[in-house]
């Protein structure tokens, strides 16, 4: 957690400040803009470092692995109190935190590491993908196809998500037709049907409440650009009929 606390100082000194330096950003702007330089950090060096732990295969990497992720989100509690974080960005920052440390820290308490390894590093591929975007849109470079591009992914991570769960509780992990009701603890298997409903429950919860608010944010953005239009229009036809008007009156 201390490593984490200095990689995220020494990536905000020197790298994150001197391009804000070049950068006319508000307040708001200049919270988002740090949010998302962090996180592209960490999920490009956890992307890598997953995908070399996939090749390997080894448990004392996959748990050492989880320990560091589990870690840094623990520091990225600590960090809202230290970076002055909007109290608007709390209850949201807050929220996706806890929702990664409960995954991953019941991933691991339930022996599904490399199940939840897969998935980590899918749902993390995609918030690279935003988060670069953000950091571009930021620095003046609109990006609109690059953020329709990561609604699809966006979209599509969200049902791989639910169907490898599916796949994995309902046939590799237990079998089709096996059901043991017992919870043999001593042996490490939590796999029994119990702890499969729940942890597919809660996943698909999960992941319905991201699309929930995907797409609320979505329908939001296209009042938005509907009501611009309009004004646009409604604009335009005034000007031109202030226009006509006094011509009408010469004749």
């Amino acid at each position: 957690m201390l490593l984490a606390i200095n990689l995220h100082a020494v990536i905000q000194a020197s790298i994150l400040d001197k391009i804000k330096r070049h950068l006319y950003l508000s307040k708001t702007q200049h919270s988002k803009f740090n949010e998302s330089g962090q996180l592209a950090f960490f999920y490009l060096f956890s992307l890598i470092w997953g995908a070399s732990v996939l090749n390997r295969l080894s448990n004392f990497q996959v748990k050492f692995y989880y320990i560091c992720q589990i870690a840094y989100w623990l520091h990225a509690l600590v960090e809202i109190y230290f970076q002055n974080t909007r109290k608007g960005d709390i209850p949201r920052q807050l929220c996706y935190i806890c929702l990664y440390l409960v995954h991953i820290s019941g991933a691991y308490i339930l022996n599904l590491q490399y199940l939840g390894l897969i998935l980590m590093l899918l749902h993390y591929l995609v918030e690279l993908f935003f988060h670069a975007l953000r950091l571009f849109y930021f620095r003046g470079e609109k990006k609109q196809k690059g953020f329709t591009v990561w609604a699809v992914l966006f979209i599509t991570a969200r049902l791989l998500t639910v169907t490898f769960y599916v796949l994995a509780f309902g046939f590799e992990l237990a079998g089709v037709f096996h059901k043991n009701t017992s919870f043999p603890t001593a042996d490490g298997n939590f796999v029994v049907y119990s702890v499969r409903i729940c942890c597919l429950g809660a996943v698909s919860l999960t992941q319905a409440w991201m699309m929930w608010k995907f797409l609320n944010f979505q329908i939001k953005k296209c009042r938005k650009n509907l009501n611009q239009i309009l004004k646009k229009i409604i604009t335009t036809t005034k000007n031109r009929q202030t226009k006509k008007g006094p011509s009408r009156g010469q004749w």
